[in-house]
């Protein structure tokens, strides 16, 4: 049973969304002096590969400790669909790709690979990045999907500054994950997807260890 790590390493030197904080490490204790190592961690709760509540973007909506479970171990279906600086997937990529490979069914969850994580170190990496149209976000909506991820920092376009892709999908109670890594090794279209964040009370949202089986 392969086991793939979708999930960038949290560390000082991870590139942050513009107006969030680094994360930090700060060493609380020592073995020397304290018997022990121990260290607090200071971060945003959108740190690295992270899961959006739909409490991100609306007032009334669940939280992060709220999810249930299954939500989170679920079937998922791969669209391999590159995509460039500030390039929309579509609803038309969408349909195209149903078309070929079969309808989208409800409870779903669907995963985009645009390749885009590479530019990870790069200056342009949260300002140009690829992400869904409305268009896209409402059809996807539509087929009462669960969870959609992909491969960039935000489901929304970096030019998109309403972040309407979000209100879209988490004003319908669809779950999001970003910064996904290493989707390019999963070798079918079909896979189990695990993502499981912290159980922060009222949070909303959580870095991730998101694995592929």
């Amino acid at each position: 049973m392969p086991l793939i790590d979708l999930t960038l390493k949290i560390s000082p030197q991870l590139p942050s969304f513009p107006g969030s904080p680094q994360p930090q490490f700060l060493s609380w204790a020592k073995n020397e002096t304290n018997g022990y190592n121990l260290e607090l961690i200071f971060l945003s709760t959108h740190s690295g590969t992270h899961i959006d509540a739909p409490f991100h973007f609306i007032n009334k909506g669940l939280v992060v400790d709220q999810i249930h479970l299954k939500r989170l171990v679920c079937d998922a279906i791969l669209f391999r669909i590159k995509r460039g600086p500030n390039q929309s997937i579509t609803k038309k990529d969408i349909i195209n790709f149903e078309k070929k490979y079969g309808k989208i069914l409800p409870n779903s969850t669907i995963v985009f690979v645009t390749g885009w994580y590479k530019n990870l170190r790069k200056q342009c990496y949260f300002n140009n990045n690829p992400g869904l149209s409305i268009d896209a976000a409402e059809y996807l909506v539509s087929k009462r999907i669960n969870l959609v991820g992909i491969d960039s920092p935000s489901i929304d376009l970096g030019k998109d500054s309403n972040f309407s892709a979000h209100h879209v999908l988490l004003n319908n109670n669809v779950l999001i994950v970003e910064n996904l890594c290493n989707l390019e090794k999963i070798s079918g279209m079909y896979f189990k997807f695990i993502v499981l964040p912290l159980k922060l009370k009222g949070a909303t949202g959580s870095p991730v260890r998101a694995i592929a089986i």
